[in-house]
């Protein structure tokens, strides 16, 4: 690291090459936290776990006891008796006690993404919640037809307030917070809807999974789905930059614009012979209208949003589980029920092939997985253990053993290169990168001492 600072002090390394350096070395040296614990409150398994989008202070926590709790992953409420790690204590616990809280298990809670003054729950009671994070109380509430397996909201958008919301039905419901009303719903899956995830590019795209194992991508402006995933179509890796993509088909376009008069006459002769019928009779002209319209009603029936082969095309043998689009909005990563990984090109819809080691992944709830700000790792719970995945080649290349039990969710802070996981165990532990000799010693100790500890021997 000091090699590192020194050639950023010379002016070798470029600030952003500097950071994203120290970035990697920190996320590949991640562990059980040895500094930092989260005492957690819950009374049953947590099922959901997000850092808020604007401070990266506080970490949202839903569990299927019915309670959600909001921890300062900044500043700790305690230590321990040596003074060595950071205890963090919720701000704030909402249980069935509460009056308008939640009755059965909490599948999902989610920050809004532009404040931390509200969050949303959704439960397996039928309803989502709309919470103030100061007074504790319910500020909406939308009646689901169905257990509500997730919800999510779009990180980016500035044009609507919309919560989307996947159940056990087969419609996907955008839920207005603005109007308090249903906007419109997506239909289009022919099972409940497990996992969803909006686009990290587009605020109107959005991407849900369904328990009949099709991944479909909507544009909530317009109605129908514009494109289902097939495990079938598939492209060999990643896809090139744009400037080193090649140009030739652009130039054979061009020729064939520019062909000689010859060939367009010879073209125009192949194209009468083809329209004269068995007889040697030519088609008359109303047919061959009657004949173009068909051919444009078969091109609209091809749409993937409606009923067509196409439109039964599976992305996995199973239950889609979990998505998760990468920051930069080119990939998704999507789970199932049949224990496959697989990462798709969202510009061309294909499956890149990537072949991710041998896992075991929970079929029976909706997990939760996360993806490194430069888009190169990937963090998967795979029962007891949580994976991490080289993206682009599918290597695993660390296990993080620590649950007792079933690993549902993981979360990671891009901040302090962290990572949050939640378990049947009832436990949210940190994994996060050592700290360095000097931090602990001044930690370690009180005021003055750390102070005197850094200050130089010839200081005035």
């Amino acid at each position: 690291m000091w090699k590192e600072i020194k050639e950023r002090e010379f002016g070798n390394v470029r600030p952003n090459l500097f950071s994203s350096r120290i970035s990697k070395s920190r996320v590949s040296s991640i562990q059980l936290s040895n500094y930092k614990e989260i005492l957690s409150s819950h009374r049953g398994s947590v099922n959901s776990l997000q850092v808020d989008l604007t401070e990266s202070r506080y970490l949202l926590a839903g569990a299927s006891d019915a309670s959600v709790a909001v921890y300062d992953i900044q500043r700790a409420t305690d230590h321990d008796e040596r003074n060595l790690i950071a205890k963090h204590k919720p701000l704030f616990v909402l249980n069935k006690q509460h009056e308008h809280g939640h009755k059965y298990a909490i599948s999902s809670a989610i920050w809004y993404p532009i404040d931390t003054g509200l969050f949303v729950t959704g439960s397996y009671d039928h309803h989502i919640n709309v919470w103030d994070t100061n007074t504790t109380q319910v500020v909406m509430n939308f009646k689901m037809p169905g257990k509500v397996y997730r919800t999510a909201m779009s990180s980016i958008a500035r044009s609507h307030m919309l919560v989307a919301a996947g159940t056990e039905d087969v419609q996907v419901r955008l839920c207005d917070i603005a109007s308090g009303a249903f906007a419109h719903t997506l239909s289009g899956h022919r099972d409940g809807v497990m996992s969803l995830e909006w686009s990290t590019s587009s605020e109107w795209v959005l991407i849900t999974g369904g328990c009949d194992g099709a991944i479909r991508f909507w544009d909530i402006r317009r109605a129908g789905c514009f494109r289902v995933l097939d495990q079938s179509c598939s492209q060999f890796g990643r896809r090139q930059p744009l400037l080193l993509r090649p140009t030739t088909n652009k130039v054979t376009n061009f020729v064939r614009l520019k062909s000689s008069p010859a060939s367009q006459s010879s073209s125009a002769k192949v194209r009468a012979h083809h329209r004269k019928s068995a007889n040697g009779s030519a088609l008359k002209p109303h047919t061959v209208g009657r004949i173009s319209s068909l051919v444009k009603t078969a091109k609209q029936r091809s749409h993937p949003g409606m009923l067509s082969s196409h439109d039964r095309a599976t992305a996995h043998y199973g239950v889609v589980t979990g998505l998760k689009v990468t920051g930069d909005g080119m990939y998704l990563l999507s789970a199932g029920s049949d224990s496959r990984l697989r990462l798709w090109d969202i510009e061309s819809g294909c499956n890149t092939l990537v072949n991710f080691e041998t896992t075991r992944l929970q079929s029976s709830k909706a997990i939760q997985m996360a993806v490194t700000q430069d888009s190169t790792l990937a963090f998967v719970p795979c029962m007891a253990i949580t994976k991490v995945f080289d993206i682009w080649s599918g290597q695993t290349k660390s296990t993080f053993r620590g649950h007792y039990e079933n690993v549902n969710c993981c979360c990671y802070n891009a901040l302090d290169q962290e990572l949050y996981t939640g378990g049947n165990d009832r436990q949210i532990l940190v994994w996060s990168p050592p700290k360095f000799v000097s931090d602990e010693t001044g930690e370690g100790k009180n005021g003055k001492a750390a102070a005197t500890d850094d200050q130089d021997n010839w200081s005035d």
